[in-house]
């Protein structure tokens, strides 16, 4: 299972970004779109840490408290694509985002309920 993330980049404190995380292949795809999806992020020196997951439904999510309502997090299954839309941006929301795909339907919080990975992308938020 491939999963390709983008949509993060440089922006000022404040700003908004939309990661984007696309699913690729026909296994890639199915996988997917019938399990839960989150996004993680880590900086240097700390544990990957959850951002927001979601089910494969749509229908529940779960975000990680320092979210606080800035962030949402969405899928569109026909896409095989999820998505975070990060607005109010912090410095401290300075990480690589990963998108993963959940071993299970529901949204989980668990690392290591997770099974595939994206490659991460950058969110540099300026101050």
């Amino acid at each position: 299972v491939q999963l390709q993330a983008s949509g993060g980049g440089l922006v000022q404190a404040g700003g908004s970004l939309r990661l984007s995380c696309a699913a690729s292949g026909r296994t890639g795809r199915r996988t997917s779109s019938n399990n839960g999806l989150g996004w993680f992020r880590q900086t240097p020196g700390k544990e990957r840490e959850l951002v927001a997951a979601i089910s494969w439904r749509g229908d529940s999510t779960q975000y990680a408290g320092f979210v606080k309502g800035r962030f949402t997090i969405s899928r569109d299954n026909a896409k095989s694509t999820v998505y975070l839309q990060m607005n109010s941006l912090k410095p401290e929301d300075t990480a690589v985002y990963f998108c993963a795909v959940s071993r299970y339907s529901g949204a989980t919080s668990h690392l290591e309920d997770y099974q595939y990975w994206g490659q991460g992308t950058q969110v540099t938020v300026s101050s």
